[in-house]
């Protein structure tokens, strides 16, 4: 897409106009839905416990039909979607406010999955039209350097969204990192205030953190039923476990988190309507795990040595992706999965950052 340049003077009449004296009709430009996820607070429920529990009609309970295969979640066609939408939203607003959306990054050291992810996010970005800024730091950079990257992207109007490409070598102190970004421009959703209302009913997080918001994303865009069903969450992380075991709770279903101190955890997984593999670890999650009629999200992005022959492109799943194919109802493939949404819900967030600093209406989420 054509960037328009304009000067930094011109820069901050545009957003103080955009915010004092947008007309309803060009508020309401910006109305479309880009995704399906609503609103936390509009799914949120009180729970209201029976007297007397119900028993369970054990007439229900089905077998999964044998030599059926599960059905593929496509990740790459739903995020390539997402993504053109977004790309309208943003062709609008420079029409509107003569500006786009500006996302910036901060890379620390050379690790290769990070260059990786950062390449990807420079591509996707540059796609649908939003402008992107990197700070590239030596991975024995100071804490010190990495939060005055931080502090100059904070005090910057012209940049949206801020991310901090995770994880960061050991030395510095993630927690503080991430707590330094502005909430506002804190696109990765990982800012402990967003964190703290997510897990919060009744509360709104400006932004959900990106993997577990494409999870949910990818559930809902293929029908799956999340209220009432058993959930399994493997891995607690941070960055997806957590905040993914937090979402489907947030969307009425019953979840479990399994970690590596759970007990048979095998037993725990086989029992989920919807099974969530955030470990970390290639192939953990065999076909003996899974439910039969389950649906599987495999969330792991493991790298495969060269001398491997496999046709992942270097990437493995933490689920053993022809056992459960046999088994469950639908399953996300890596790659092409969870990945691709990662990405999609990163631009989502910077576009809505956009939409907030020039007061324009925000999608409905």
């Amino acid at each position: 897409m054509r960037r328009r340049a304009v000067p930094i003077a011109s820069d901050l009449h545009s957003i103080c106009w955009g915010r004092r004296f947008l007309s309803q009709s060009a508020s309401r430009a910006f109305s479309n839905k880009i995704i399906e996820s609503p609103s936390l607070t509009s799914v949120d429920i009180v729970d209201s416990w029976p007297s007397v529990s119900k028993q369970s009609d054990q007439s229900c309970i089905k077998e999964w039909p044998k030599n059926q295969t599960a059905k593929i979640i496509d990740g790459r066609a739903i995020a390539d979607d997402i993504r053109s939408k977004i790309a309208s939203e943003v062709s609008r607003m420079e029409e509107l406010v003569g500006l786009v959306p500006s996302l910036a990054v901060i890379l620390v050291g050379q690790r290769r999955d990070s260059l990786t992810y950062v390449r990807n996010k420079i591509i996707a970005s540059e796609e649908v039209g939003i402008r992107f800024q990197m700070t590239s730091l030596p991975e024995n950079c100071t804490e010190f350097e990495v939060c005055n990257a931080l502090c100059r992207y904070n005090e910057d109007p012209s940049i949206h969204g801020i991310l901090v490409q995770l994880p960061l070598p050991q030395h510095l102190d993630e927690a503080k990192v991430l707590s330094s970004i502005s909430l506002e421009k804190d696109v990765d959703g990982f800012h402990p205030v967003n964190i703290g209302k997510l897990a919060m009913q009744g509360m709104e997080p400006l932004f959900i953190p990106c993997t577990p918001k494409g999870c949910i994303e990818l559930l809902l865009q293929s029908g799956v039923e999340m209220r009432g069903k058993r959930a399994v969450v493997i891995g607690r992380s941070n960055i997806v476990g957590l905040p993914t075991s937090l979402l489907l709770q947030r969307h009425d279903a019953s979840v479990t988190v399994v970690h590596e101190f759970t007990k048979r955890p095998e037993k725990i997984a086989c029992e989920a309507d919807i099974l969530v593999a955030a470990a970390g670890v290639r192939d953990l999650v065999r076909g003996s795990w899974v439910k039969p009629g389950a649906v599987v999200v495999d969330v792991g992005t493991n790298p495969i040595e060269e001398e491997e022959e496999c046709m992942s492109y270097g990437v493995g799943g933490d689920v053993c992706f022809e056992e459960a194919m046999r088994v469950a109802s639908a399953i996300t493939p890596v790659p092409g999965g969870v990945g691709p949404m990662t990405v999609a819900m990163l631009l989502c967030n910077t576009l809505d950052a956009a939409k907030r600093a020039f007061n324009l209406t925000c999608n409905p989420q």
